[in-house]
């Protein structure tokens, strides 16, 4: 089951990897054009009554496969407002046809006619709420007239987010859906059938440019609603804690604060002004600051935990108790990766190993990157985290799902990079689920990376992805 939006990465994930949307369309249009001759008889009186989105071009495709029935196609709205390119190229097909159509700029002037069957093509699955007009007049008339009612993805006025109807939604008797059934299908009295459009598994599979749609900042938001971080690290290095600041807020967080030793304070902050530093007394992390590390991280919604901590004894140690204590969202990054497969913990984690951090945990890892898929979910499932398993095929999965970015490049290797990593993981998982925060953080790196070297070519530092983070994230 995929929701609304899913459906939307989906779709746009497809497209990345070669299958264009006008392809799409054209076999959703054939799968409904096949539904419509399951419970239509030719020469039958249909209409369709298409919005002016994709849910309404899928219906204007059908239609040019229909040339059997008695067709009629209603648009609601006017022509020129159609809002995507490749269903107005559907709509413009119809009429060099010459097929019969009607426009509605007017619910007043909304007709159904006395049709065998009606297509509901109206509304897809990214609309929720109350129908607005003309769309809530003509589902009234389809839902009071005896017309079998056959819907379009989704009958008009599901949430495909939330499966919840509205109540002035369309009553389908019939639902044709694409690639996958959506939230609420099931709950309808209406047969539903999945159609297969051409979609490949890998537009699941692979993070493409798609997954960038699961980003939304809003205009209107605050300081804090996108985020507060929490890097905790430094003592023997101070880049690696900096660096993993500055990505955060690369990454879209609206704050970040570095609590590391005192000793390596002043440097820490002297990488950057826009980093907030929290001193601690003493030269490497202890258990003696647990406590106050752990104040400090309740108010952040994510936590990073790992880079340039140092895999001395008494470090290692306090990030058992920290975690032990913790039940937020936190990064686990670097040296810090070995205490995890030991630690009692009720923080959903998010881990960030290279191959030889996780055969360090206990993990297993394998040349093949489908055989290394495997064995990465396994092991996730098995601990209960989350896990980016870093590579030249970076292996993302919490045990149920598993995505694989195909991102980056060989000058990657060099230092830093998998603070940076760390850091913009920390940043996305203030506002995405964490299996979603590392997909996406895996592919902004490595896309990141890749944009230096194209530009530049090789001998790319860490501190050049800080730079091109933000335009694969949002421009």
């Amino acid at each position: 089951m995929l929701t609304g939006s899913e459906m939307a990465v989906v779709d746009a994930n497809a497209e990345a990897l070669g299958v264009p949307r006008k392809q799409l369309m054209e076999s959703s249009g054939h799968a409904l054009a096949r539904e419509v001759r399951t419970h239509a008889a030719p020469g039958d009186p249909i209409t369709v009554v298409a919005g002016r989105g994709n849910n309404g071009g899928d219906a204007l495709v059908a239609a040019r496969f229909l040339d059997q029935y008695d067709l009629r196609i209603c648009l609601l709205g006017r022509p020129e407002t159609i809002t995507t390119d490749i269903a107005r190229e559907n709509w413009r097909a119809l009429q060099r046809a010459e097929y019969s159509t009607a426009q509605v700029r007017d619910s007043a002037a909304f007709e159904l006619g006395d049709p065998e069957l009606v297509v509901d093509a109206m509304l897809g699955t990214g609309i929720a709420g109350d129908l607005r007009e003309p769309a809530a007049t003509a589902a009234r008339a389809m839902n009071d007239s005896d017309a079998t009612v056959l819907s379009v993805d989704v009958p008009s006025g599901l949430d495909a987010e939330s499966g919840t109807l509205a109540e002035t939604a369309v009553e389908a008797d019939h639902v044709v859906t694409f690639h996958d059934t959506k939230p609420g299908l099931d709950d309808l009295d209406a047969t539903v059938t999945v159609a297969d459009i051409g979609i490949p598994d890998a537009a699941e599979l692979f993070v493409e440019r798609g997954d960038l749609l699961r980003l939304d900042r809003d205009p209107a938001s605050h300081k804090g609603d996108n985020g507060e971080v929490l890097v905790v690290g430094g003592g023997p290095y101070t880049g690696a804690p900096a660096l993993a600041a500055q990505s955060a807020l690369r990454g879209g967080a609206d704050l970040v604060r570095v609590a590391c030793p005192a000793s390596v304070a002043r440097e820490v902050q002297g990488y950057s002004e826009n980093l907030i530093v929290l001193p601690y007394d003493d030269d490497r992390l202890a258990p003696t600051h647990v406590d106050w590390i752990a104040e400090h991280a309740v108010s952040h919604d994510t936590l990073v935990l790992g880079p340039g901590l140092g895999d001395a004894d008494e470090t290692l140690d306090a990030v058992a108790d920290l975690l032990a204590r913790f039940d937020g969202i936190a990064i686990v990054d670097a040296d810090a990766l070995q205490v995890v497969p030991e630690v009692e913990t009720d923080a959903d984690l998010l881990c960030t190993p290279h191959q030889g951090e996780l055969r360090a945990m206990g993990g297993e890892t394998s040349e093949d990157w489908r055989e290394r898929q495997a064995l990465v979910e396994s092991f996730a499932a098995e601990i209960g985290a989350t896990l980016l398993v870093k590579g030249p095929y970076d292996i993302v999965s919490d045990g149920d799902r598993t995505r694989v970015g195909r991102t980056g490049n060989a000058g990657m290797t060099v230092g830093g990079t998998g603070d940076v990593l760390a850091g913009l993981s920390g940043a996305l998982a203030c506002v995405q689920a964490p299996i979603d925060a590392a997909a996406l953080a895996a592919y902004a790196n490595g896309a990141a990376g890749d944009r230096v070297v194209d530009e530049r070519g090789n001998g790319l530092v860490a501190t050049d992805l800080l730079e091109e983070i933000p335009t694969v994230l949002w421009a």
